[in-house]
């Protein structure tokens, strides 16, 4: 049963960090990661498609092996932000849905920077 469970967490967990990557206030990160302790608790084999398969599999592997970004990811991760969250303020009217929307993207900014980068020496 408690395979089970985490196996539908996990699978929750990856279609809504898919999602986080075109929906401006939905975040990727946490969902993939929840979903790679939920399939590395239940199931091998979806853990390995995460790891090695999906097209976050580089990324988790990265951070498995020097808990930081690889170069270049953080720059990427920062100017997407910028843009969606630049659409977001574009398309809305409302003041103080714009200050809300401007305080998350500061938040998130100051999480970005604020996550390690491997440089091209650490990697080898």
């Amino acid at each position: 049963m408690k395979r089970t469970i985490l196996n539908i967490i996990g699978w929750l967990a990856v279609v809504l960090g898919t999602l986080g990557v075109f929906l401006p206030l939905l975040p990727t990160t946490p969902f993939i990661l929840l979903a790679a302790w939920c399939f590395a608790q239940s199931s091998p084999r979806f853990h390995d498609w995460l790891l090695y398969r999906s097209w976050f599999g580089g990324y988790l592997r990265h951070w498995q092996q020097h808990k930081a970004m690889p170069p270049g990811a953080k720059s990427r991760a920062i100017v997407v932000t910028l843009v969606t969250f630049a659409f977001s303020l574009w398309l809305v009217k409302m003041l103080w849905v714009r200050f809300l929307l401007l305080g998350i993207l500061a938040c998130l900014l100051i999480f970005l920077w604020r996550i390690p980068v491997v440089d091209a020496k650490q990697q080898k």
